[in-house]
């Protein structure tokens, strides 16, 4: 089995989370200067799993399931990718903030994306944490068809 980063859907979904990251925001999701990774979709698909932030989608299920979640989410969330993958997006919150996030997706679907978010977290061993200025956006492909949300950030806190 190919590595997560090469496998023929992730390339794509990639390409989604990167052009709708800059549709939306007007900026790269990831900064590549070299051309020959610019130029290579499953290159910039493995630097988008390594990228040293948080990257993470779901679907839109009636309750989404995380559909990607790059290097640093695995870690951070201590997952596999077959767990992650399996995961409602829900379940990464406590339940006491559903209600906060359910107000900032519904957000993110109206407007295209917000940023400067904040919110708790919870990963998979219970430790919880806040996610710190999160760009949080609606994941589309150049036709606009809508493939869920995604988002983004780099600066995490435990609590």
């Amino acid at each position: 089995m190919p590595p997560i980063w090469q496998q023929e859907a992730i390339v794509q979904h990639s390409q989604r989370l990167l052009y709708s990251f800059e549709h939306w925001t007007g900026k790269p999701l990831i900064q590549i200067l070299d051309s020959q990774i610019a130029d290579s979709p499953i290159a910039t698909a493995k630097a988008l799993f390594e990228a040293d932030f948080v990257i993470v989608s779901h679907g839109l299920e009636a309750d989404p399931i995380l559909n990607y979640g790059n290097l640093t989410a695995l870690k951070l969330w201590q997952m596999d990718w077959a767990h992650f993958t399996t995961t409602p997006s829900r379940c990464t919150a406590e339940a006491i903030k559903q209600e906060e996030r359910d107000r900032v997706l519904t957000q993110t679907r109206t407007q295209g994306f917000i940023e400067n978010y904040r919110g708790l977290r919870i990963n998979s061993v219970g430790q919880r944490f806040y996610i710190n200025n999160a760009t949080i956006w609606n994941a589309i492909d150049e036709q606009g068809k809508n493939w869920g949300q995604a988002a983004t950030f780099s600066n995490w806190e435990f609590v």
